[in-house]
């Protein structure tokens, strides 16, 4: 596959486009370097970073689409950050495995309804992979987790996170429920701490919209409403940080598991 520069803009800024050819675009040498090589299908770069960086095409798969001598001037044109690195990578959407995840013992997820900003989708993703989730699944809602600003926020996570977009959120609460899956909602109304349950066994968190919060119809599917205490006048967390005190907490709590078992 030979892709042009203006295929490289047009996945860059179009998720219809993205999602017609399941390829996105990364940015930065970290992100092209941690990417599985069998998702790689084209590297960009100026020929300033070839010239600094001539070890690095030999790590890339011999069957993809390199193009080495870009000018500076067009090469800013195709990228999506004010500083560019100097190289870009485009990459094939990844395939996870939704049943062989749901069948895992224990497991721990993260459904995300309707979440809209970037970064906090890419930070979900991330603190995700470093608290040890499973999975996150997102309503057809939510933001496109492959558009640059969310890929850059992961820093990498993207490629090791298992992440689906749901269609029927009540099938998946369904699989969830038959496979002892306890789904918790953090909840304005919730009536007990967040720290009072127990997530050693399989955990689901629920977590809504950044400004409307979780939708009534997913908040009565939900097993437990629970809430993070908080002091002052605050009504709510930012997403990502609710998101991450939770996943936190689950990852304390196994953590203690494992040393008593």
């Amino acid at each position: 596959m030979n892709i042009s520069f203006k295929e490289i803009k047009n996945l860059q800024k179009n998720k219809k486009a993205r999602d017609e050819q399941g390829l996105f675009v990364t940015e930065g040498i970290k992100l092209c370097s941690e990417a599985p090589s069998d998702w790689i299908e084209a590297v960009f770069t100026t020929a300033e970073f070839a010239g600094e960086h001539p070890d690095f095409f030999r790590s890339l798969p011999h069957d993809i689409q390199v193009v080495s001598d870009i000018k500076k001037e067009r090469f800013a044109g195709l990228s999506d950050t004010k500083s560019p690195q100097g190289i870009l990578t485009v990459i094939r959407k990844p395939l996870f495995d939704r049943n062989e995840i749901l069948s895992r013992p224990a497991p721990f997820f993260m459904l995300l309804e309707n979440i809209q900003d970037p970064g906090n989708a890419g930070t979900i993703l991330r603190t995700a992979e470093a608290a040890g989730v499973d999975a996150v699944f997102l309503t057809e809602g939510a933001v496109d987790l492959y558009n640059p600003k969310t890929i850059r926020s992961t820093m990498g996570s993207i490629y090791r996170v298992p992440h689906f977009y749901v269609k029927d959120v009540n099938e998946l609460l369904d699989a969830f429920a038959e496979r002892g899956v306890v789904t918790h909602a953090a909840h304005l109304h919730g009536t007990h701490s967040y720290t009072d349950a127990d997530y050693t066994a399989g955990t689901a968190f629920m977590i809504g919209n950044e400004s409307r919060g979780l939708s009534d119809a997913l908040s009565a599917r939900a097993d437990v409403l629970m809430k993070i205490p908080m002091c002052g006048r605050v009504e709510s967390l930012n997403a990502a940080m609710a998101s991450g005190i939770l996943m936190y907490e689950v990852r304390r709590q196994r953590d203690e598991r494992r040393k008593t078992d």
